[in-house]
């Protein structure tokens, strides 16, 4: 990079989405700078815990799917340029109460699609993925595409790779303002003063600080993942065991159609067997201000969900993590300008606790919108326009 401070497109944020756009825009021959207020790899953000599911079976809306399709596409081509292993087919399910939000959503997805799917009754369940303890009144779509990422192993390939083609990162750089009235656009760190042509936020939980109209549209909410010890283990390995969403009941979908049901993992070397409730406590936070020690009320919310239905993995906790959902009022993602005349400033933010799998797509998408001012994707359903 040459001394001056001007750039092609500048990346605010290096997690799973911006990891992604940085390799994607200097592929692209971009000169381009990623500034990261951690450092990367952080664990006070969204993409940390050792996995994060990717499912094609999706309840939240059928349209997701085809994004869906280049996703899986794009980890598989990662793989092979980095030659590491980043995406584990287990096969997925989703669990919910006869005629449930989650089952009907689930189920919808796949036949609009015509993904390879099967009906499982409470029983046949039991009996074909003996981990699980459910009500004869519960069913599960099983879809077998489904597994997890490893989400700190993509973002460090990402980077990796993007610095080889010509990206700078600067770890450790708070940026203090952007003046999107300026061209090029003017960014304000603390340590420094950059122009760029192009400039894509990707700060997660963050977002609403650097652009404070946003604040109720990216709303960052406090969420806890708990590891146990297994009581018995040969339930619960990848081979055996796939990953799962599931209601505990009927109050796990509000009115508005948001999923407050549990998620979970088969058990992965020695880490455990992982589980999370969407939206966890609800509780909504300041990212710089909020308590990232996870508590007793924490655990009994995670452990009575796995001593209920899962009791063969009802061992000792080994672990709690504390990470942050960021919200949209609906659920949806937020991919857009900031300002549609000048088409200078791009958001990708609010991904509601179900957007990691899409990092790899979403980072194309964010490099189409910078040089391209437009995507071949469909992603009209992630417009601001949706809130005004």
């Amino acid at each position: 990079m040459n001394n001056d401070n001007h750039l092609d497109a500048i990346v605010i944020g290096i997690g799973g989405m911006g990891s992604a756009a940085l390799y994607q825009l200097a592929v692209r021959g971009q000169r381009v700078l990623g500034i990261e207020q951690f450092s990367i790899g952080h664990e006070l953000g969204s993409s940390h815990g050792l996995s994060r599911i990717i499912r094609m079976a999706y309840f939240e809306d059928p349209s997701y799917v085809p994004l869906l399709r280049r996703s899986y596409q794009l980890w598989r081509d990662l793989e092979v340029l980095s030659d590491d292993s980043l995406l584990y087919i287990t096969g997925g399910l989703d669990i919910g109460p006869d005629g449930s939000s989650l089952l009907e959503g689930s189920l919808k997805s796949c036949i609009e699609h015509q993904l390879q799917h099967e009906i499982l009754t409470g029983r046949d369940l039991g009996i074909r993925f003996p981990g699980f303890v459910v009500p004869n009144n519960f069913n599960a779509v099983y879809q077998p595409d489904a597994g997890f990422l490893v989400p700190e192993k993509c973002i460090e390939l990402y980077t990796a790779m993007a610095e080889e083609h010509g990206a700078c990162i600067h770890q450790n750089e708070k940026v203090l303002d952007i003046d999107t009235a300026s061209d090029p656009v003017k960014i304000t760190t603390d340590k420094g003063v950059y122009t760029s042509d192009v400039v894509v936020i990707t700060t997660g939980a963050w977002t609403a600080k650097l652009i404070p109209d946003y604040q109720k549209l990216a709303i960052p909410e406090r969420q806890v993942l708990l590891w146990t010890q297994t009581l018995s283990p040969e339930l619960y390995t990848p081979d055996k065991f796939p990953i799962f969403l599931m209601m505990g009941s009927d109050d796990d979908f509000d009115n508005e159609g948001h999923f407050y049901g549990y998620y979970g993992f088969p058990e992965l070397s020695s880490t455990g067997f992982k589980l999370g409730k969407y939206r966890h406590l609800r509780q909504v936070i300041d990212p710089d201000e909020m308590d990232r020690i996870p508590n007793q009320e924490d655990e009994i919310l995670l452990r009575s969900f796995i001593e209920k239905y899962l009791p063969g993995a009802a061992g000792d906790t080994l672990a709690m993590k504390a990470c942050i959902f960021t919200n949209t009022p609906d659920g949806h993602f937020l991919i857009d300008f900031v300002n549609k005349k000048k088409k200078n400033v791009i958001v990708a933010s609010g991904f509601s606790g179900h957007g990691f799998k899409f990092a790899s797509v979403v980072g194309e998408i964010v490099a189409d919108l910078s040089l391209e001012k437009r995507t071949n994707h469909n992603i009209e359903m992630f417009k601001l326009e949706r809130f005004l």
